[in-house]
């Protein structure tokens, strides 16, 4: 089997190239079977692979961009000004064949235009979601979506995201028959809007989906559902809300751990318990969001991340691109799907 490639976009993110660099030097040297693209101003990328081994540095191809997408910049004025940039670049990378999925840490609106504008969508398919998942009270994963991609969602495109959003968790979980669920205000019937409530009439109507009804916010975490599936503007609500508590009780339990000398001795003594609550809840593991419903691999990374963040981000493109996510999707739609349409 010949080697994966992955295009990365070196001049996205909050805190510039040298965070983003870190990571992919981390990858280079800790993903021995993967081929790296790095797309963005050679000036800066050339210098920060030469402590690099002849063995890594020829796995590693720099492809120069004169053109950067500025976090602030508006997506349309992007993609009609911003086709020798970075961002663009390794999303064409994806289009023609030559990676088999790219990362990126710059403006979502202008990354989620141009993917849709380069990959286009998978027949079926009306809008790409973002999704990502976070840790539960059980063993597995929940899978939320969507993430902000799209902030207004007719019922079908909810149906789809819980199609598409089944597929993943079965691939990247192991789940089988993974557990649907839609986020509502309520899990009586009577409870939510009409988008809501239509879709939640598709999925009972459907055939292959597990679909077990309305979730709540606090369901979320409790292992009641492999999937959940929302609307844009009320999933990236609970996202950064979610982020947010996580950050507070880690920086909690740090400060209180140092408060005086009784608590840095408990500290001490609690240590590994401290690192294994740490590992659960760090958001930094859970940073890569994929966009899915392209016909290519998409993944977006926070903005702010950091080097450990976006490391994650690089490993979630690799996986999906071991065992094809958009291929899966494609095949679950052609069986259930297009029946509903």
């Amino acid at each position: 089997m010949s080697k994966l490639t992955i295009a990365l976009d070196i001049m996205g993110g909050d805190h510039g190239p040298p965070v983003i660099l870190s990571a992919v030097q981390k990858a280079i040297q800790s993903i021995t079977d993967t081929k790296f693209i790095l797309c963005g101003d050679e000036n800066v990328i050339l210098p920060a692979l030469e402590n690099l081994t002849p063995q890594q540095r020829d796995r590693v191809v720099v492809r120069h961009c004169a053109q950067v997408v500025e976090m602030g910049e508006a997506p349309t004025s992007a993609l009609r000004n911003k086709k020798q940039s970075s961002m663009w670049s390794a999303l064409q990378l994806v289009e023609s064949g030559e990676a088999d999925a790219c990362v990126s840490a710059g403006n979502t609106g202008a990354l989620l235009t141009m993917s849709f504008y380069l990959l286009k969508t998978l027949p079926g398919i009306d809008r790409p979601a973002l999704v990502s998942d976070m840790p539960t009270a059980g063993h597995h994963r929940v899978f939320l979506l969507d993430l902000g991609a799209n902030v207004n969602c007719t019922s079908e495109i909810l149906f789809q995201y819980g199609v598409m959003g089944s597929v993943l968790a079965e691939q990247l979980s192991g789940v089988q028959s993974p557990r649907v669920a839609l986020l509502n205000v309520g899990e009586e019937d009577i409870k939510g809007n009409a988008q809501v409530k239509y879709a939640d009439q598709l999925f009972r109507n459907a055939k292959g989906i597990n679909y077990i009804g309305y979730v709540e916010g606090d369901d979320i975490f409790t292992d009641s559902a492999d999937v959940v599936v929302t609307d844009g503007f009320t999933g990236n609500i609970a996202l950064k809300s979610c982020e947010g508590l996580a950050k507070l009780v880690i920086n909690e339990v740090k400060r209180q751990s140092q408060a005086n000398f009784f608590s840095r001795m408990m500290a001490r003594i609690a240590l590994p318990l401290l690192k294994t609550v740490y590992n659960r809840v760090n958001p930094d593991q859970y940073n890569g969001a994929s966009l899915l419903g392209l016909r290519g691999i998409v993944i977006k990374s926070h903005g702010n991340a950091s080097a450990e963040a976006f490391y994650y981000a690089i490993l979630q493109a690799k996986q999906e691109a071991e065992i094809n996510v958009p291929e899966k999707i494609k095949s679950r739609i052609e069986t259930v799907l297009l029946e509903q349409l």
